[in-house]
Formats: C-alpha cells, sequence, structure tokens
C-alpha cells in the first residue's frame, strides 16, 4: 500500500507550477529572466526583481515528464556530445523542441544565463546559451578547496570565513559585486540593499526550519515521511529561497513531518533496513525509492537535498553579500571534495542510523571513491552505481532497481531477511 503523499510536496508541486505560468507571462511581456545553476547567487537576482530559473530544476522537469532524450538527441544533432553532463545541458537542447514536446509550455528563451565554471563542460554549456539570441552570459570563477577543518557544518553558520578562506571569499565577494552592476547596466534597476538584507534573512529562517526537519527525521523509528516527498517539499522552496512563501513551506513542511510523528505514521511499518541516497534524484524514475519497502521492508530515509538545505546555505554575518560569497563559494566542496564531503556524509549516516547507501555517481561528481571508503569504513556498505540522473538512457542501461535489488540481499540484511544485529536499532 503506498504511503499517503504529504501535502507539503503536493503544494510546493502546486505553486511551483503555478509560478512557472507567470514566469512564461512575464517573458511574453518582454521582461527579462535569467536562467541560473544551482550554484549561482540566487538571491541577487531576487533583490533585482529579476525572475530566474534553476538549470538544474527544470532539467528535473525534462527529465519527468520523459523529454530528456529528445533534448538530448537536439544537443547531439548540433554537434555537441550527448553523453556528457546530461543534468547540465537538458534545458539547452529542451530549447530547440517542438512546441507539443517542450514540458510544461518550455523554457523561455532568458535575458541572461549565469553559472560557476564547474569545470570545462558546464562552462562550455553556458557559453553556448550565449550564442543564443538575445541571451547574455556571465561566469563566476570555480576555486579550490581548502583543507576542511573537522566539523565545518558546526562552523559554517558563523565561522564561514575559517571554513573557506578569505582569499577565495574575497574573489567570489567581488565578483558578485561585478554581476550587481553588469544586470543594474543592463536592466535598469537598482540593487536594493535593504531588501536583500532581508532576503538574507529569510534565507536562514528557512535553513532553521530545514535544519529541524532534518534532525526530526534521522531520530525518529520507522520514517515518517517518503523522500521522494521532501525532496520537492524542500527543494522548490529552495528555488525561492529568500521569500517568505520559502519560509512558510519549509515551517508547513516541518509541523507535518511532527504531526506525522506524533501521530505514529511511518511510510513502512515493517522497517528492516534503511537507505541513504547519495546524488541527485533519479528524476526519470522516482519509484526507484519506494520499489523495495513492501520486498524488503528497505526504506531510503536520506537525500542530499533536506540536508543541504539544513547544513549547507544558512550563513549568518554583518555583511549580507560577503555572506552569500559564503554561501556559494564551497557548494561543490561541501558535496563532492573530501573530506569535506566524506565527513558529512559520515555523520549524516550515522545521525539517521542507516544500514546500507546507494551511490550515485555522475561524470562530474569527483571524490565518489573517499566517500565510498570512508562510509564502509565506518561498517556502512555501499553501493556505486555509474549513471547520469537526469538521462534515462543511462539509468536503464545502468539496472538500478536489479543492482539495489541484490545490494539489499547480499550485502545489508541477513539471509532470513532481517537487519544484520551490528546495525539493528
Amino acid at each position: 500500500m503506498p504511503a499517503e503523499r504529504i501535502s507539503a510536496a503536493s503544494q510546493a508541486l502546486k505553486y511551483q507550477k503555478q509560478w512557472f505560468s507567470s514566469v512564461q507571462e512575464a517573458a511574453n511581456a518582454g521582461e527579462p529572466v535569467a536562467l541560473v545553476n544551482a550554484d549561482a547567487p540566487h538571491e541577487i537576482f531576487r533583490a533585482l526583481g529579476i525572475p530566474y530559473v534553476v538549470n538544474q530544476w527544470w532539467a528535473s522537469i525534462i527529465a519527468a515528464k520523459r523529454s530528456g532524450p529528445a533534448a538530448l538527441e537536439q544537443i547531439a544533432s548540433r554537434g555537441f556530445p550527448d553523453f556528457s553532463q546530461q543534468y547540465d545541458v537538458l534545458p539547452l537542447g529542451e530549447q530547440f523542441l517542438p512546441p507539443q514536446k517542450r514540458p510544461w509550455g518550455g523554457l523561455p528563451t532568458p535575458r541572461f544565463a549565469v553559472a560557476e565554471r564547474s569545470g570545462d563542460v558546464t562552462q562550455k554549456i553556458f557559453e553556448q546559451w550565449g550564442q543564443l539570441e538575445g541571451v547574455e552570459t556571465y561566469l563566476l570563477s570555480r576555486t579550490g578547496a581548502d583543507p576542511a577543518p573537522d566539523a565545518w557544518w558546526d562552523l559554517i553558520p558563523r565561522d564561514w570565513e575559517e571554513v573557506f578562506g578569505t582569499d577565495r571569499l574575497d574573489l567570489l565577494h567581488s565578483e558578485l559585486q561585478d554581476l550587481i552592476g553588469w544586470l543594474e547596466d543592463r536592466t535598469g534597476r537598482v540593487f536594493d540593499q535593504q531588501k536583500f538584507q532581508q532576503i538574507m534573512a529569510l534565507a536562514n529562517e528557512q535553513a532553521e526550519w530545514n535544519q529541524r526537519t532534518r534532525d526530526l527525521i534521522a531520530q525518529t523509528r520507522p520514517t515518517p515521511v517518503l523522500v521522494n516527498d521532501t525532496m520537492p517539499a524542500v527543494m522548490i522552496p529552495q528555488w525561492h529561497r529568500g521569500t517568505q512563501w520559502a519560509v512558510d513551506a519549509a515551517r508547513r513542511l516541518y509541523e507535518e513531518v511532527l504531526n506525522r510523528v506524533e501521530s505514529g505514521k511511518a511510510v513502512c511499518e515493517r522497517e528492516e533496513s534503511r537507505l541513504m541516497w547519495i546524488g541527485r534524484g533519479l528524476w526519470s524514475d522516482l519509484s526507484v525509492y519506494t520499489r523495495f519497502q513492501d520486498s524488503h521492508g528497505a526504506v531510503f530515509v536520506w537525500s542530499m537535498y533536506l540536508a543541504l538545505a539544513a547544513d549547507g546555505y544558512v550563513r549568518y554575518g554583518q555583511d549580507p553579500l560577503r555572506a552569500l560569497a559564503a554561501r556559494f563559494v564551497g557548494m561543490t566542496d561541501l558535496l563532492y571534495v573530501p573530506p569535506f564531503s566524506s565527513q558529512w556524509y559520515v555523520k549524516e549516516a550515522l545521525n539517521h542510523g542507516v544500514d546500507g547507501v546507494v551511490h550515485l555517481v555522475a561524470d562530474d561528481t569527483p571524490g565518489s571513491g573517499f566517500i565510498t571508503e570512508a562510509l564502509e569504513k565506518e561498517g556502512i556498505p555501499v553501493l556505486e552505481i555509474r549513471a547520469n540522473n537526469a538521462d534515462q538512457r543511462s539509468s536503464e542501461e545502468a539496472s538500478i532497481p536489479g543492482r539495489i535489488e541484490e545490494f539489499l540481499r547480499t550485502r545489508v540484511q541477513e539471509p532470513t531477511g532481517n537487519v544484520p544485529a551490528t546495525r539493528s536499532r
């Protein structure tokens, strides 16, 4: 029997579709729209009143609506590789699809395309956006990680200078100032400092609610909520970070999860194994997260989306623009660069009491071996699957459900189907 979907997820999805329609209307009326990568400083666009669409979110919609293969065909037909960083390139390919194949009516051609230079491929993709008529690209620098202090998640809210280093912050801080001027010149708008301070304060409040939700789920047995519900319930408000709606959505999610805990509701009553999903969401087959509940009592209790929203975004400080630089300068480090990433995943795995980890490794995610090694050292078995989350050709070839079933049978659960004694709760 499928678990009842939480209203926070369905409400967020409904809101996002209505919001996207308003962005299309604004673009049709001549208002500039931005396409921004997840690692770009969204809050600047909000302070300038420029509607923006997040590249990875739109890629997830393309994949979920099964338009991914057609979008990648468009990329290949233009002489570009369709087998590299598909998650980043899907929105570009979608621009060239016929209207009837474009999800939700299609992404309006943006006026601005902004990303961090996270490797040669992402840079080249966003340079191609700048080749489209009426589109300009702005690229921010990608700097290397300093050695991470232990337990960075405790330091990062206020001592972010210590975590990331002054030189890195100086560079991004100056680039954000330049980006603001670049956008002001092109739009005639003025960056509102007071509004920006309010946006940063609301973003911190939103992160505080996400921390409460993450911690509540971590301590609750059996798990009260589907991970493929927390994904949209957390990430859609993330794309509206700095608004009162996003704060209220984060609060509603916490209150709904708390209500489920107090009412004794569970995703799977016979929860036997708790699983962690490391990597991007498998948007082309979200059923994978619930597939093993009835057959194995195996429940996915963790994804990076809620956990990163809890630990990765909150930044307090007297200079809000420098705090924004601190929010984005090390986003890739926290997820992929050891020991930032490996320490954090171990902390999260232990706090959530997981019995096994499914680690989806894409071609642009470095440091996967260090993450797996750190988890295995703690006695937590890891299944590495190399596939692209947004390319159903790749995920189907990887035989993901079959490999997870074998992993559960041979490494996570005893032959009887029970949790090994060393991992029991």
